[in-house]
């Protein structure tokens, strides 16, 4: 349904080493970068969008959800935004309260986002 999502932020250069480094773990990468907007995706096809925040005033939390080809996949974005400074909202686990084969870890980017990385499939 979605084509590409996009959102602002602070520090480009905090917020793009996060992404580069997080988006990695789960098969992504940097496909286009303009210095003050820069699109990750898969095949060169950019899908998720950081940008210097332009308008707006304050803060507005949002949720992201990168989908992850396996656990072990959550493990290494977990690894990744631990070893770039993220909070960690929570640990990677399951959550039979979503269904049974729902893995996943929630941090926090750059800019206080609550971002997750989550696998559907079994182990």
């Amino acid at each position: 349904m979605l084509d590409h999502i996009s959102i602002q932020c602070l520090d480009i250069g905090a917020s793009s080493s996060f992404y580069d480094a997080v988006l990695a773990a789960i098969e992504g990468s940097r496909v286009m970068d303009f210095g003050e907007a820069v699109g990750y995706g898969a095949a060169n096809k950019p899908e998720f969008w950081i940008g210097v925040q332009q308008t707006g005033h304050g803060f507005r939390e949002s949720h992201i959800a990168f989908a992850a080809p396996n656990r072990a996949s959550v493990r290494a974005f977990f690894d990744a935004a631990v070893s770039e400074g993220a909070e960690v909202l929570h640990e990677p686990r399951l959550w039979p309260e979503y269904h049974p084969n729902y893995f996943s870890v929630f941090v926090r980017d750059p800019d206080g986002n609550n971002v997750e990385a989550v696998c559907h499939i079994a182990e």
